[in-house]
């Protein structure tokens, strides 16, 4: 009995697991959950409500609500530490995307329950129910491409730290040179810190600039380096997809 249950789970675990491709079931799995992913992002596109949408979120829900017992239920195939990994599984991170991805239409499904009327005042806070968004993140475990692309950050880890760390260091010291530069123009050093910004991504909204001469050349230099900063995340990125792609290729 115990060995027949081990071997379900076992197969649970391939089922839900990304796709190999060679393993129907399992394709079947993520373009089932592909498909009610993007289904349920439908009605956060759309200020107003409706039974179609509402069907949706109740259907969408509850495959979500099966599929996080799924993974907890295999979650020492997937951590491999022993029954401690039922502990740590839900401490993961797509473990906590999927709870708060849960979270807000979760009353939808205990609406009968007079007891839970407490879970429904949650949906009036706007910032609850934005945790709605983050079913689109759960969207990287289903996509190889994805997949492919958090190998490539995760190998260009050190150089990518490196890079945001030279970037805020950069903002930092373009907002307290601006900020010095034309006092008057800034409020405060959250501003001149906003100002650094969108100087660094080169957008120029136009809401806050300077209006020396100095201020101006401050710009003028922060855009160019910016400019440099932006590009190396990108050049980095690159190099290291194109090392995954051609070691796919040669295995």
């Amino acid at each position: 009995m115990r060995i027949c249950i081990e071997k379900a789970r076992a197969r649970i675990y391939e089922i839900i697991e990304l796709s190999p491709g060679d393993d129907k079931l399992s394709t079947a799995y993520d373009l089932t959950m592909m498909t009610a992913i993007l289904a349920s992002l439908v009605p956060l596109v759309f200020k107003n409500t409706n039974p179609l949408f509402s069907l949706i979120d109740k259907v969408t829900v509850a495959i979500f609500i099966l599929d996080y017992l799924l993974r907890i239920l295999t979650a020492d195939l997937k951590l491999k530490r022993g029954w401690v990994s039922f502990l740590l599984y839900p401490l993961t991170f797509m473990a906590i995307i999927d709870l708060l991805s849960i979270l807000p239409s979760f009353d939808i499904l205990l609406s009968g329950f007079k007891t839970l009327k407490i879970l429904r005042l949650f949906r009036t806070f706007r910032a609850f129910r934005a945790l709605k968004v983050f079913k689109a993140f759960k969207i990287f475990r289903y996509s190889h491409s994805i997949d492919i692309i958090v190998d490539v950050i995760r190998s260009q880890k050190e150089p990518l730290i490196a890079v945001c760390v030279l970037a805020i260091g950069y903002i930092l010291i373009a907002a307290l040179v601006i900020f010095n530069v034309e006092p008057d123009t800034f409020n405060n050093f959250f501003e001149a810190i906003y100002w650094a910004c969108v100087s660094l991504t080169t957008m120029g909204y136009g809401d806050i600039y300077p209006v020396s001469t100095a201020g101006r050349l401050v710009t003028m230099v922060s855009s160019f380096v910016g400019i440099a900063i932006v590009a190396l995340p990108a050049g980095i990125i690159t190099a290291g997809y194109m090392d995954t792609i051609n070691k796919d290729k040669s295995q």
